[in-house]
């Protein structure tokens, strides 16, 4: 996880009207390496009957050579703490301003940024939307969100491989959002970190091309078990494949028996209306007991 291996250090740069912003982030990713650690090189790792590898069996979930599992723990108990405090300054924003934040998460290719697209064109006229969008490199999804008319925020991550709080506390300032709007947030394309990591968001929502494999959850446990909703994209596709929706849904609840499933297809529109659905009913829950929400209602 890069709580502890160090993958998130680097310079956050957020794009805005084609001008960038440097911004130093550094996480609190200071690895001590001073020798008050055990030596035991982190070699904590089951193996399997066919002489697999588990690095995972020890009780911080990873390894990292020359770091004990202790110093791990700590690690990331430390980071993630940080991490929750901008991501509650988020969400009370949020709440405050009437605003549904949803988390999108997904492998790279997973169709994500289409399907975006798709959902602000069929949500024009019905309520504001807006983008925050990661990636390690290029500004080229901010540039597709925009194509649609609707505001987008850049964050590059340079070698972070996830969005955390911080980040996210930041775009939101540079994109102001409309009170009762719905904020996307679309992560960098990784199955692993932005699981670990709140946004303030009210939703995660990981997006499973049917190209992928219907054993992506259970390869990738805790992202599935951390989001709310899973959806199967890019099913035009599935003519032309081996994929096995009703396994991938199973596969999902067996790793959280709460998830719903939607089947959409951004290109062909199919279950779009399911999703868009899903999108204004959490509205009105974000709406629920704020000033906006009877003026929602009324709409």
């Amino acid at each position: 996880m890069c709580t502890v291996c160090g993958c998130g250090e680097g310079e956050v740069r957020i794009e805005k009207d084609g001008k960038t912003h440097g911004h130093s982030h550094d996480h609190g990713h200071h690895h001590d390496h001073s020798h008050d650690h055990d030596h035991d090189h982190g070699h904590h790792h089951h193996h399997g009957e066919h002489g697999d590898l588990d690095y995972g069996a020890g009780p911080a979930g990873t390894a990292v050579p020359g770091m004990s599992q202790g110093r791990m723990i700590q690690l990331e108990t430390d980071i993630l703490s940080k991490n929750n405090a901008y991501a509650a300054d988020n969400r009370a924003f949020f709440s405050d301003h009437g605003i549904l934040a949803l988390n999108l998460v997904s492998s790279p290719g997973s169709g994500k940024t289409s399907l975006l697209v798709k959902t602000i064109e069929m949500l024009k006229g019905k309520l504001d939307a807006s983008v925050i969008e990661g990636d390690q490199q290029t500004a080229a999804d901010a540039d597709r969100i925009r194509a649609t008319g609707a505001p987008a925020i850049q964050i590059n991550t340079g070698k972070g491989c996830h969005l955390d709080g911080h980040m996210v506390g930041h775009a939101v300032e540079h994109l102001a959002p409309a009170d009762g709007s719905v904020v996307f947030i679309e992560n960098v394309g990784n199955l692993v970190c932005p699981a670990a990591f709140d946004l303030g968001e009210a939703h995660k929502v990981v997006i499973l091309s049917v190209t992928e494999g219907e054993d992506k959850p259970l390869k990738y446990p805790d992202m599935f078990a951390a989001a709310d909703l899973m959806i199967l994209n890019k099913t035009d596709l599935l003519p032309h494949l081996d994929f096995d929706v009703e396994a991938a849904i199973a596969n999902a609840r067996n790793i959280n028996p709460a998830i719903k499933a939607l089947k959409v297809s951004a290109r062909s529109g199919e279950g779009m209306g399911g999703w868009i659905a899903w999108i204004e009913a959490a509205r009105m829950m974000a709406l629920a007991g704020h000033p906006l929400s009877d003026q929602a209602a009324a709409e």
